[in-house]
């Protein structure tokens, strides 16, 4: 498909609906025909324009779903499966932030990518790119900056046993890229090591804590650093139910139905709206579409408040919206339209029996308490919110492909910047934050805490998904020497963490920092000479 730019304008379309190879497999809008049918070939720049904004609005739509519906809905299952108090606190307050629940809410859009990409050889590219380009960024960028911003000494055992453990997974895929395949047992291989990684640090910290008499002796050196007590907890809709402050109901929960429902469906605050500067309220502008169709789709429960974010009205919507939403964006809406005997739609016959269930729960309950089975919105809420990122994480993966084919660029070169630069945003801000706040430990042990996740399930878990699909063997054949630079640099930087740290007693400041960035900027630079055949 690559071939179509070395065709006289006036072929494009007809190269593109006459190769298959051109034929983008999942997704709801086919943005190669879009770009090379529908727009005149004059008007490219504008189709590409156009493009990049969608793209980036696709990052806002990954970002919003995982962070104010996916990871809330995570804790509010976690909580009723009464997980222990010790894999809780873990996945909070320490090293093992890359570890439980969190790092999975977290990965949500890293991994979710991954397994699109993946579930198609010739996107599988921008996985590869994605998820080395990633590590690099986060391992590099990110631990610089923290170090330059709050100069620490590192929590020494967690961070050796991270950093190998990482070089492990790095050294599978290496493999696995050399090999050029990856059969059933290499991508069970991937999830075990997760699986060995979580009780190695459950194991350790549970020694550690032993050791210090399971008392609340202050931490030390080794240690991350713990959030106090006494600290003012977050608005609980920052992690759960209601968005915070911003939907937190200016009204007692005695008002009629239909003021609940409006209440709980305004995804702005009008007086934090003032106080905020312009442009906070630009951005907050564009995630209002988003944060109002995921409000309609997906509910959220909040263990932390007494009403567990009950909103009758709004939860009776749901048990109707959310299954619409997951048979329409499952296969890209294949199997919702899929006609029962040739006469009726599934999406039909699930609107019916959701509409039934919805008016017998409006009925037997009230606005003022929540049922006993309000949990089970919790379930819904993470599987509609998991299909809204699997539906947005395809539509990404096919624009880059588009975008690769219209500047004949490798797929690795967009994983490692496009994709790998949107789906690390997030933890970029977060971490940051967390080290500008007092808390640089914290934040430099899930730079490595959360990539091993992303790497190890993102690359283990689309592979199999594949495999169960198509074939039991996945084939990763390289499509750019780039692909062995980005390895190479990866490890690389893994090593030079590894040497440097240890031999600065674990104090990392301002020239720690600046190596790292450096090192960065030159490997940016060296894979951009490589794609381009300079070098």
């Amino acid at each position: 498909c690559w071939e179509v730019r070395k065709h006289n304008s006036s072929e494009w379309c007809h190269f593109i609906r006459s190769n298959p190879d051109c034929r983008l497999d999942g997704g709801f809008l086919d943005y190669l025909n879009g770009v090379f049918c529908v727009f005149p070939p004059r008007l490219l720049p504008l189709a590409v324009t156009l493009y990049a904004l969608w793209l980036l609005y696709l990052f806002i739509i990954l970002g919003v779903t995982a962070e104010k519906f996916f990871c809330p809905n995570l804790s509010a299952i976690s909580t009723n499966l009464k997980l222990s108090h010790n894999v809780a606190l873990f996945s909070l307050t320490s090293p093992l932030h890359g570890v439980t629940f969190l790092a999975f809410g977290n990965g949500a859009p890293d991994v979710f990518s991954a397994v699109v990409a993946f579930s198609d050889p010739r996107t599988a590219g921008l996985a590869i790119g994605a998820i080395f380009g990633a590590g690099v960024f986060v391992t590099t960028v990110v631990a610089g900056g923290i170090a330059l911003l709050k100069p620490f000494t590192a929590a020494s055992r967690p961070f050796l046993r991270d950093v190998i453990f990482y070089m492990v997974a790095v050294f599978l895929t290496f493999v696995v890229l050399y090999l050029g395949r990856i059969r059933l047992g290499e991508a069970l291989g991937y999830l075990g090591l997760y699986v060995f990684y979580v009780l190695t640090v459950v194991l350790c910290t549970w020694i550690h804590r032993r050791q210090r008499g399971d008392g609340l002796a202050p931490p030390g050196p080794w240690e991350p650093e713990v959030l106090p007590d006494v600290e003012e907890p977050e608005p609980s809709g920052t992690n759960s139910g209601d968005y915070g402050d911003e939907y937190r109901p200016l009204l007692p929960s005695q008002e009629g139905s239909l003021r609940i429902l409006t209440t709980a469906l305004s995804p702005l605050d009008h007086r934090k709206w003032r106080r905020k500067p312009w442009y906070w309220r630009l951005f907050k502008a564009f995630r209002v579409p988003v944060e109002l169709v995921l409000l309609l789709t997906v509910p959220i429960v909040d263990p932390d408040k007494e009403d567990l974010n009950w909103r009758r009205p709004l939860n009776c919507l749901h048990i109707l919206t959310s299954p619409l939403l997951c048979v329409l964006t499952l296969k890209s809406g294949a199997y919702g339209l899929y006609q029962i005997q040739g006469i009726f739609p599934v999406w039909g016959l699930v609107t019916l029996v959701a509409s039934a269930l919805a008016l017998i729960i409006f009925i037997t309950t009230s606005n003022e308490e929540p049922p006993k089975y309000h949990c089970v919105f919790a379930f819904l809420g993470f599987l509609a919110s998991a299909m809204w990122i699997n539906a947005a994480a395809t539509e990404l993966v096919n624009i880059l492909r588009t975008l690769g084919i219209i500047f004949q660029l490798s797929n690795t070169v967009l994983g490692l910047t496009l994709l790998a630069w949107g789906n690390s945003i997030g933890d970029t801000f977060s971490d940051l934050t967390m080290a500008r706040q007092g808390y640089p430990r914290m934040a430099f042990s899930a730079c490595f805490g959360g990539i091993i996740f992303n790497i190890l399930v993102g690359v283990g878990l689309g592979c199999l998904l594949q495999m169960a699909s198509s074939q039991p063997l996945v084939k990763l054949e390289p499509d750019s020497p780039l692909v062995w630079v980005l390895a190479g640099a990866l490890g690389l930087s893994l090593v030079f963490s590894l040497v440097a740290v240890p031999a600065q007693c674990f104090q990392l400041g301002h020239a720690y920092g600046c190596c790292l960035i450096a090192y960065y900027l030159l490997f940016l630079c060296v894979a951009l000479l490589t794609e381009f055949r300079v070098i």
